[in-house]
């Protein structure tokens, strides 16, 4: 796929770190931008409206109790491909097979499938709620700017290895939230060491629709979720029904 030039060392940023460092040694270009300082409120629209035009999207970077940056994250661009090369239902169905292998057939069924797309969204627009709880968020992250065409490329365009111990290709998961961009117009605002949250702007809003994508979640990170129907259903209705950020971590 053609991509644009990568803008970032042409662009005058305010005082921040170019990162290309990598697990594997420097990179050839910079693959992010993020800034010395908190994020403040009105820096994602802005951001955004500065980076879409280059090819470059804003997201917030946590760097945790001990302060580490991407640069110390490990990130392994030479090992990720292309999100748009995998089909998001044979990764969550592969995922499925593979955490659910030990569960009794009674107890937890075979794949489900994908959820389908809930009919009612958010008033805001996906980009005014990602910047929205992007602002709810300041003083306790950095902006930062990554060249991606999609929001949901952004792990992938940096190479993130936060979920390396279940999946060692992110892209593979990227594949995922692009479908999360089109059926729950999903934006990722916010990545850590082994942290990801997600903006939502068409959440589940039935009982039935959030217990559908919980199945999901548990393909996409098991960490989070207890596969199991009881467990299932207690987090849908406390972190899917009707939710406007979503939240990962992998152990």
């Amino acid at each position: 796929m053609a991509t644009l030039p990568n803008q970032l060392p042409r662009l005058t940023l305010p005082a921040g770190t170019l990162v290309d460092t990598t697990d594997d040694g420097p990179w050839h270009e910079p693959l992010l931008w993020y800034a010395d300082a908190p994020v403040r409120p009105g820096d994602w629209a802005r951001l955004r409206s500065t980076g879409r035009p280059l090819g470059l999207l804003p997201v917030l970077i946590d760097t945790g109790r001990r302060d580490e940056g991407p640069q110390d994250w490990e990130l392994r661009p030479a090992d990720t491909t292309y999100p748009g090369d995998h089909d998001a239902e044979e990764v969550l169905a592969e995922a499925w097979e593979a955490y659910t292998w030990d569960e009794p057939e009674e107890v937890v069924a075979r794949w489900p499938g994908l959820a389908p797309s809930p009919a009612v969204s958010t008033p805001e627009t996906p980009d005014q709620l990602a910047s929205e709880v992007a602002d709810m968020l300041a003083d306790t992250a950095r902006p930062a700017l990554v060249p991606a065409r999609r929001s949901a490329d952004i792990p992938a365009a940096i190479g993130w290895s936060g979920p390396l111990n279940h999946e060692n290709d992110v892209a593979r998961l990227c594949a995922v939230l692009r479908s999360w961009e089109d059926r729950y117009d999903i934006r990722v605002v916010t990545l850590g060491f082994d942290t990801l949250k997600v903006s939502v702007g068409r959440p589940p809003t039935t009982e039935a629709e959030a217990y559908a994508l919980a199945a999901e979640h548990f393909a996409f990170c098991p960490d989070n979720v207890d596969v199991r129907p009881r467990g299932r259903r207690s987090y849908a209705e406390k972190h899917l029904l009707g939710q406007e950020v979503w939240s990962f971590w992998w152990d």
